[in-house]
């Protein structure tokens, strides 16, 4: 357990019990009842002058415009990771295999930068959990190794949906014998545990690469090409099953991609987008700083960073399959900037520009708009070492080990930078009229 103050932002460590890959689940408040954060920036300053009204709704519709892109390019990647899945199934063997896999992590670029809008949004919000929950018990969908340690109390935690047509979960009996997207939408959350994930990125990433067991040691999941194969040098069992269950569950994810993407079609007199720039511009602008604000403090420093590093544990970091965390902490840190900005960089290489939340905060004080982009790209400066680390092999679980305590100080700056990142945000929302943004802590203290 570590227990050192974290440097430069005298973040108070608090008793996190090591938490197995199912414990919890990637989950924050809705921002109706958010708790006050503690921050190292100054107490943030009475209210400003009211922002105009014009120029609000112009950030507030370019916001709609960088989620509708956001939401689009994840889209279009998870439809190139459904061709690469097919193709895997087609012909299951280290070379598709590795294909389905960097398609994947292509695929998350994207959807990563999209989680700064889910804190403002109930509406993201309230489907993001069939989308990206974590951590899982993977038990509930496949083998597992014999030294699997699962969430304490889940009755689905060794449920094996692959390999049985039933499944029992307390005193009720689950059928199984299909296997198609609505029925695995169904299974989230079997048995009133948040640890059963049947669906979604991280699904997917368990099919892909299975478990990883070596700890905090080098290397992620291994699953063998095998698995997927049908009749001669099959492995895993129940093939046909888990051939059924991977193709199920990425036809899923797109389906809800696609969904998402509607709500946020322009030119549309009824969805999500209508509705909020119909809003009043301060509406907008408050979700937008409430988003920025509480994946910076809560999720990205607290959920994602604090709890797997205060435990030492591989377990809760959030791609524990594939050890792509790196690059998951850093494109949601990116995410934050982007609305900050108000840019985007698309798939295609694409910059999308326009007004943005800078603008206003510079208008309204130089100082604020200055402090907080400096903020920003020291955060993304402080994720970029971790990325840097992997790319030389020592990935995040590596850096959270026990005892390493250079790793451990690259993952504490980290978490200082976001801390210190929020409270500027804080400031910012201040400048423009919004004194009490609280952003969501997720129950930590900093």
């Amino acid at each position: 357990m570590i227990r050192m103050p974290l440097a430069t932002a005298s973040l108070l460590a608090i008793a996190i019990s090591l938490a197995g890959c199912g414990e919890g689940k990637d989950k924050a408040a809705a921002p109706q009842a958010p708790t006050p954060a503690a921050s190292t920036a100054a107490p943030v300053a009475p209210a400003a002058g009211k922002v105009d009204e014009a120029a609000a709704k112009a950030v507030v519709a370019h916001y709609a415009d960088i989620v509708y892109a956001v939401y689009s390019d994840a889209e279009s990647t998870a439809k190139t990771l459904q061709t690469a899945i097919d193709a895997f199934l087609a012909k299951p063997n280290a070379d598709t295999l590795k294909a389905a896999r960097q398609a994947w992590i292509a695929a998350r670029v994207p959807y990563l930068q999209s989680e700064v809008f889910r804190f403002g949004n109930t509406i993201i919000d309230d489907w993001e959990g069939q989308v990206n929950a974590w951590p899982l018990d993977e038990g509930l969908i496949d083998y597992v190794d014999k030294s699997y340690e699962h969430a304490l109390g889940n009755p689905g935690a060794t449920a094996n949906i692959i390999a049985n047509t039933e499944v029992q979960v307390g005193e009720d009996k689950v059928d199984v014998k299909d296997i198609t997207p609505e029925k695995l939408a169904s299974l989230n959350e079997l048995g009133g545990s948040e640890a059963n994930v049947a669906t979604g990125y991280h699904a997917i990433e368990f099919l892909l690469w299975g478990q990883d067991l070596n700890g905090t040691g080098p290397g992620a999941g291994n699953r063998p090409a095998s698995d997927y194969l049908q009749g001669a040098g099959a492995t895993g069992g129940h093939n046909d099953r888990r051939r059924a269950y991977l193709k199920s569950v990425t036809q899923l994810l797109v389906n809800d991609l696609q969904e998402m993407v509607g709500n946020w079609k322009p030119n549309v007199a009824d969805n999500y987008r209508a509705t909020l720039e119909a809003e009043p511009a301060e509406s907008g602008l408050r979700k937008m700083l409430f988003g920025m604000g509480s994946l910076s403090l809560g999720e990205l420093a607290g959920e994602r960073m604090k709890v797997s590093l205060e435990a030492n544990s591989p377990e809760d970091e959030q791609d524990c399959f594939s050890d792509n965390t790196h690059n998951s902490h850093f494109y949601d840190a990116k995410g934050v900037r982007n609305v900050y900005l108000g840019e985007y960089t698309r798939v295609d290489g694409t910059k999308m520009t326009g007004a943005s939340l800078s603008s206003l905060v510079a208008k309204a004080d130089p100082a604020a708009d200055t402090a907080l982009k400096a903020d920003l790209a020291d955060t993304e400066a402080k994720i970029q070492v971790m990325v840097d680390h992997a790319n030389k092999g020592e990935h995040y679980d590596q850096l959270i080990a026990a005892g390493n305590t250079a790793g451990n100080q690259i993952v504490r700056d980290a978490i200082a930078a976001l801390v210190k990142q929020t409270g500027s945000i804080e400031q910012a929302a201040g400048k423009l009229g919004i004194s009490d943004l609280n952003p969501d802590n997720a129950d930590h203290e900093f």
